[in-house]
């Protein structure tokens, strides 16, 4: 039996456990399904203005719901898919650095680690990521434990292509790999064709990372690094240094942890460095780099069977499947808690639900903030007969995930010929300050003129119909058409 099959088995069915998270989907994903939805000149419009750093996941993504439909399953399982191939490779990389009992170990524990379990369901792109870097490190690995012919290089650089066409960040792996074809003291001509090979693949995505940059307004909302923010990662190269010491690693000697470390540290303290020069840190940016981890927690459960075969080589046989057992019970909490819709933020199929129940023909629509609009892209059939009287220009037409909306004059206007308005927004518990002036707008005319008769708040969202007051009941001067 390969030794990636149970693997692969296990992660496909914690992926597949729960998987449309009691039919709900948050802010992140409504960005993947509204785009997804859009036509190729749609898409392509958007990117020149929002999201290009994301733009071949959402055309793939275009793909497989023009295919198969949209829908929580369409969503989710490339990135189920993904991970069971990452989780694949961290097999054969175990097996062949340390022993078949690290490699099944290694696979299997990539898909218990809390970071992947969140990104395994994800409808996001960066299960996708891991499993490019999952076998570019597996291809590098092959390369330097034999001599290879050149599409085998070709297709290392293909694989670190594709992981950074899909995020660019990911290209720190290639700083990653450098480190361990320097620790193995690869011969010369290994080393100018990695180089080639590296060199290639970042000049063809360099263009996508240039782009990107004009468009960093985007992940401004990112807050500026501080010292709380190292803890996680100083905990994870913490498990990892143990892991790698028990293998006891010799310079010029290929093994896990002339692998897994560097795969680990390297695009962790490279995002923590970035983020030094621009907020960047978010560990979903480096998800792959727990590839590394899961080759070294691998590596040590290996080591630990080996310490128990010589005294009983049956107890040995049953180290694997009891740390398995263990660190699952352990981990359930945390795995049930993910599963469920209050591990996001927000849900925006709920909210429609809400809509699509709370609203009367011809009442009007407004969002705050405009971001909130993601619910009406997603489930556009629970605001038939809404009038989105705010909107100047679509999404779809601005090029844009949330559309362009009138000036706060327009806006103000349009409240006021309005008997009910349905105002979707944030609930109270993650509402942040409304600072833009047309939500200042919108607020400060549903205060004056209105008065709240239904509201519902589910799963980080809140829908609040408002009813126009009676011109007495009314601020003196607010309400004038």
């Amino acid at each position: 039996m390969p030794v990636w099959l149970v693997p692969v088995l296990w992660t496909f069915a914690l992926g597949l456990w729960g998987l449309s998270r009691q039919d709900s989907v948050w802010r992140d994903e409504a960005a993947t399904w509204q785009v997804a939805r859009r036509s190729t000149a749609d898409i392509c419009h958007m990117l020149g203005n929002v999201d290009v750093v994301h733009g071949c996941y959402y055309l793939l993504m275009h793909l497989l719901f023009e295919w198969f439909g949209p829908g929580t399953t369409t969503l989710r399982l490339p990135s189920v898919l993904a991970t069971g191939v990452a989780a694949a490779c961290v097999a054969v990389l175990g097996d062949r650095l340390a022993g078949r009992w690290a490699g099944l170990a290694g696979g299997m524990a990539f898909g218990l680690l809390p970071a992947v379990q969140f990104h395994l369901q994800e409808g996001r792109p960066y299960a996708l990521v891991a499993a490019g870097a999952a076998l570019s490190t597996l291809l590098l690995v092959i390369a330097l434990r034999r001599p290879v012919h050149a599409f085998h290089w070709a297709a290392y650089g293909c694989a670190v292509l594709s992981s950074g066409l899909l995020n660019w960040l990911s290209l720190m792996v290639l700083p990653a790999h450098l480190v361990t074809v320097l620790w193995v003291r690869a011969g010369r001509e290994t080393l100018l064709r990695w180089t080639a090979a590296a060199v290639a693949a970042t000049v063809c995505v360099l263009p996508l990372v240039l782009y990107s940059r004009r468009q960093s307004a985007q992940v401004s909302w990112i807050p500026p690094l501080t010292w709380h923010m190292l803890i996680g990662p100083a905990v994870l190269l913490a498990i990892g240094g143990v892991g790698a010491l028990l293998e006891r690693p010799r310079a010029g000697r290929l093994s896990a942890a002339a692998v897994g470390f560097p795969l680990l540290a390297v695009p962790q303290l490279g995002l923590v460095a970035l983020s030094l020069v621009q907020p960047l840190f978010l560990d979903r940016y480096v998800l792959y780099s727990m590839l590394g981890l899961a080759l070294l927690i691998g590596t040590a459960v290996g080591a630990a069977v080996r310490a128990v075969a010589p005294r009983s080589r049956t107890a040995s046989k049953w180290v694997l499947p009891v740390v398995v057992a263990t660190a699952t019970a352990a981990l359930l909490p945390q795995s049930l808690a993910e599963r469920s819709p209050a591990s996001r933020v927000d849900d925006v199929l709920a909210t429609a639900s809400d809509v699509r129940r709370m609203k009367q023909p011809g009442n009007a629509v407004l969002f705050v903030p405009s971001a909130r609009r993601d619910t009406r892209s997603v489930s556009p059939d629970a605001f038939a007969g809404l009038r989105d009287i705010a909107l100047a220009r679509s999404p779809e037409r601005s090029g844009t995930l949330k559309g362009v909306e009138a000036s706060p004059d327009r806006i103000r206007a349009a409240m006021l010929a309005q008997r009910r308005i349905l105002l979707v927004t944030d609930a109270a518990r993650v509402a942040k300050p409304v600072t833009a002036e047309r939500d200042r707008t919108k607020t400060a005319v549903l205060r004056a003129c209105f008065r709240a008769v239904a509201d519902a708040q589910v799963r980080g969202r809140r829908v609040t119909v408002y009813e126009r007051l009676a011109p007495a009941r009314a601020r003196a001067g607010s309400c004038g058409s």
